[in-house]
């Protein structure tokens, strides 16, 4: 088999179907692995393209670490604590109390500074209204969270000082844009099911160190055939399967795991399966910009934070897995959804958020900026509108043999580190299907006590847990920022 593209979605669904004995080749355009997740260098720092973080409920992205030998490369909150900055202001905290959820946040709800106290009881209700809600049906899938959120007493100041803290980085879009169904299903996944299970997780590592160089080990000792550099250009049917053209070669395969962005998949499987390329080419992309800034001193004394009020959506200290100079501290600015930075220059962003981050960082109002530079993803996420389920395709496409894979499929996700590992698990399994393959499997283990509350499974440990699905108890139906 082959399986085209090398992002999370290629590497699990590579892995799954290796440890079952297919034979499979990963092909991949870039000459390196990880897709959107990667880093690089430049004057002197190792740099992460994007700020990818995860919770505690990813479960399969977590296993997936454990597979390829990276998961010391993160860490994860011991109980869920978000800082959150405002010009002017004293810090607010989002954090989780003892209690069961959803009573984990009502202490952190009742002394949110950046609400009124009439507003809070407002957001408490809206939460335990959004709790009842089932993401899979298709009234939600029509209707924007925004205008839910409107219809249950939360205006633009709650939006925007307390939704979008959460909305906006996992659906890559602002509330008043963002799916109903997606945004139900955020909220009830990570924060009103179980307690520990939005528990944030950081990469401590870089991207590259974590995820891409790791499984092009995993895949080696796979016995996976890697092709780094090579071009999928077009796919074609031929007697018994398929064949993969490249620009010096053709690859043959009986079955074929397109993994791929959206935004490339349509081209690629058109001429095999139309109807899923229609719906494929007709998701839109959200995109986001990073901010780099190295100061010549620290500024800011917390791992990340969260911002409102200000243009500023979340801030990363990356200092130490950047490798930046002593004495120096490196953040990375996250923004999520961001359409008009992506037509800013580079010029009118320095100016607009360097200010920015010395209103919210009074210690960066002495510093001085020895660096300064962007990156832009335009389609990093599939645009997660209302309306969006129904162009997601499953992995069974129209073509018998013809697999996709990606955080763009239909998960139940958000487009997410867990989402892309999830789909590159059932897109596994639709090939071994064909392949008349079984998933290789292994004895599980029970979840320790802090992960019970939070997986509220068992999970499979070590290779097992990516040859099968890294399953999770039924909190609502998986992708984070």
């Amino acid at each position: 088999m082959v399986v085209i593209g090398g992002g999370l979605a290629g590497i699990t669904a590579a892995l799954d179907c290796a440890d079952a004995g297919a034979r499979v080749t990963l092909v991949e355009v870039r000459r390196r692995l990880g897709g959107a997740a990667y880093s690089f260098e430049r004057e002197g720092l190792r740099i992460d393209n994007g700020q990818h973080v995860f919770m505690r409920c990813c479960t399969a992205y977590r296993a997936l670490l454990e597979r390829v030998g990276s998961a010391h490369s993160v860490s994860i909150q011991p109980r869920l604590r978000v800082p959150v900055l405002s010009p002017g202001s004293r810090a607010a905290v989002i954090a989780r109390g003892a209690l069961p959820a959803p009573l984990h946040l009502a202490g952190a709800l009742a002394r949110y500074r950046y609400l009124r106290p009439r507003q809070r009881l407002g957001a408490a209700r809206a939460a335990l209204a959004l709790r009842r809600l089932d993401p899979r049906d298709p009234a939600l899938e029509r209707a924007s969270f925004g205008e839910w959120l409107q219809c249950h007493g939360q205006g633009p100041d709650a939006a925007e000082n307390l939704w979008e803290v959460i909305v906006r980085p996992t659906l890559n879009l602002p509330t008043a844009e963002a799916s109903l169904a997606l945004g139900a299903f955020t909220f009830r996944t990570a924060l009103l099911s179980h307690a520990d299970a939005g528990d944030v997780g950081f990469h401590d590592a870089t991207l590259s160190e974590t995820i891409g160089q790791p499984a092009e080990r995993a895949l080696g000792e796979a016995g996976v055939e890697l092709k780094l550099g090579w071009r999928a250009q077009r796919l074609r049917a031929r007697a018994g399967g398929f064949e993969v053209e490249g620009a010096e070669e053709a690859l043959g395969a009986q079955v074929v795991i397109v993994a791929v962005p959206h935004n490339r998949a349509g081209a690629l499987i058109e001429p095999l399966a139309p109807e899923e390329a229609r719906r494929v080419s007709a998701l839109e992309s959200s995109p986001i910009v990073n901010l780099h800034v190295l100061y010549d001193r620290a500024v800011l004394a917390e791992p990340f934070a969260a911002a409102v009020r200000s243009p500023v959506q979340y801030l990363f200290d990356r200092t130490v897995a950047a490798g930046a100079p002593a004495g120096c501290q490196y953040l990375a600015v996250s923004l999520s959804g961001a359409e008009p930075e992506m037509h800013t220059s580079a010029r009118g962003l320095r100016e607009r958020y360097l200010p920015a981050l010395s209103d919210l960082l009074p210690e960066a109002r002495g510093a001085r900026v020895e660096r300064f530079f962007i990156t832009r993803e335009h389609a990093a996420t599939f645009r997660a509108a209302p309306g969006v389920g129904a162009l997601r395709p499953g992995p069974r496409s129209s073509m018998a043999g013809l697999v996709l894979a990606g955080a763009w499929t239909d998960t139940g996700w958000p487009g997410t580190l867990e989402s892309a590992v999830r789909s590159g698990h059932a897109a596994a399994r639709e090939a071994l299907r064909t392949l008349a393959l079984q998933p290789s499997s292994a004895p599980v283990r029970p979840a320790s006590a802090g992960e019970a509350g939070s997986a509220g499974e068992t999970r499979t440990a070590g290779r097992a847990a990516i040859a099968g699905e890294a399953t999770m108890a039924r909190r609502a139906s998986a992708s984070g920022p």
